[in-house]
């Protein structure tokens, strides 16, 4: 299991240093990322939370990076387009993969499998979805598959374990990114470090 947001190529952007990727792929986020790999996903966290100029967020500044950072900056509802990716290492089928509209926040929903509702899902295309059965939890590659789908099933405490080491990978990664923006972005490296941790839904679980 692994926090992974999704990324766009941006062969334009030279706000500082980000990676090369191909769109709609995914950068896995932990805490032993190049510089240029925490530049890309700080990019795109930052992306996913612009705005249009007619929508009202406090005056705008106007140099290139105040304005690519001012969403992030200012927004109060934060989004990061992602989530918890779930492979099987002897298959390499990606059995929970980040949907179109999920967010790398909505780990929470891993736990409504685990002590709540007892099932969710994460997103479509494909539509992948995890459910308790009793003490394991079921993860279906694409619960809406015409000729059926992949399955496979773990044990609760398995799964239990694979989050919160998901978990630590987000908490890694956002230590990084920390001493990234204090290099890269010391005007506002204490704000983007915040927005970061809001993006990603690293607060306690509520």
């Amino acid at each position: 299991m692994q926090p992974v947001p999704e990324i766009l190529a941006a062969d334009d952007f030279a706000l500082w240093q980000a990676g090369e990727h191909e769109s709609y792929g995914y950068l896995v986020l932990h805490g032993k990322l190049t510089l240029a790999e925490v530049g890309t996903a700080v990019m795109r966290i930052a992306d996913c939370n612009g705005f249009e100029p007619e929508e009202e967020h406090g005056p705008c500044p106007t140099d290139p990076l105040g304005m690519f950072l001012h969403g992030l900056l200012t927004m109060p509802d934060l989004f990061a387009a992602g989530g918890f990716r779930v492979t099987d290492d002897a298959t390499g089928t990606a059995f929970v993969e980040p949907g179109c509209c999920n967010g790398l926040d909505s780990w929470r929903d891993w736990l409504e499998v685990l002590d709540g509702t007892g099932c969710s899902s994460f997103g479509h295309d494909p539509s992948s979805a995890a459910e308790r059965v009793g003490d394991t939890v079921r993860l279906t590659l694409d619960v809406y598959a015409e000729d059926g789908s992949p399955e496979t099933e773990l044990p609760v405490e398995q799964v239990r374990a694979l989050v919160a080491g998901a978990q630590q990978d987000v908490r890694d990664f956002l230590g990084f990114a920390g001493t990234w923006a204090g290099r890269n972005l010391p005007a506002h490296a204490a704000a983007v470090t915040d927005a970061l941790a809001r993006a990603l839904g690293a607060g306690p679980a509520r």
